[in-house]
């Protein structure tokens, strides 16, 4: 492995609903928007959590009055191993003005996450980690 790269994922919370954001992937699959939590890799200089708490001011005007480390996740693709950062981020404003980065966004209770949300690694970690309760698949729950 010659390269690392570090990406942080802003799960971020209002009045008990989170933002899903819709983000394009590539053209020549069938399905090439999907659903997910707001994402960025690290920019040199920055903390992990100033870039998380600008990746979400910046691309949907949301200012977040409190952030934290939830988990964390790794995978190799090539030569380039990842590492994530997942922050459970809280505000007090649904009113998103979303850049022209994304296509859609969409405010979900968490029981929604999976009518949503298609990649099975990551409904696995919020299961993992206690924001999918993991005594009944039907009911999910969200700790801050």
């Amino acid at each position: 492995m010659s390269k690392i790269s570090v990406k942080v994922k802003g799960i971020v919370e209002c009045n008990g609903k989170y933002l899903l954001i819709q983000k394009w992937y590539d053209d020549n699959i069938v399905t090439p928007y999907k659903w997910e939590f707001v994402d960025c890799e690290l920019e040199g200089g920055k903390s992990p959590d100033d870039t998380v708490i600008d990746a979400i001011e910046n691309g949907f005007g949301i200012g977040v009055e409190e952030s934290k480390i939830f988990y964390t996740w790794s995978y190799t693709m090539g030569d380039v191993f990842h590492v994530g950062l997942a922050y459970l981020c809280k505000t007090d404003s649904d009113i998103v003005i979303m850049s022209d980065d994304y296509s859609k966004f969409v405010w979900v209770a968490p029981e929604e996450f999976d009518k949503y949300i298609e990649d099975e690694n990551l409904l696995n970690d919020l299961k993992k980690h206690g924001i999918i309760n993991n005594s009944d698949d039907e009911e999910l729950s969200l700790i801050f």
